[in-house]
């Protein structure tokens, strides 16, 4: 009887650990394919950029001199942020995503 519910044991925490490299496989996937999306906007106009993704939600000054454009939603009640950089020349040089899937 015992080892039944050893062999049970080690089965169940087999199961979960493989569960979160599921979750970790699919949250990287998505990571992934966010970051390749917004990567295409890098060396474009900000035009392009504001004709795909609309008018920001805000617009910051960075440490650098150059602008920042925060674009905010929300998907499943859980909050998504993307930053693009701007250079002087109105050219997306760069982004950061956060909590986007």
């Amino acid at each position: 009887m015992r080892s039944i519910s050893v062999i049970f044991f080690f089965l169940l925490i087999l199961t979960k650990l493989s569960s979160c490299q599921t979750v970790k496989n699919k949250t990287d996937e998505i990571v992934k394919k966010e970051n390749e999306k917004l990567n295409q906007f890098i060396g474009q106009p900000v035009s392009e950029l504001k004709v795909v993704m609309g008018m920001p939600d805000n617009e910051e000054k960075s440490n650098t001199a150059t602008k920042i454009l925060v674009y905010k939603t929300k998907k499943y009640g859980i909050p998504c942020e993307r930053k693009f950089e701007i250079s002087s020349d109105d050219m997306v040089i760069g982004f950061v995503s956060k909590g986007c899937f």
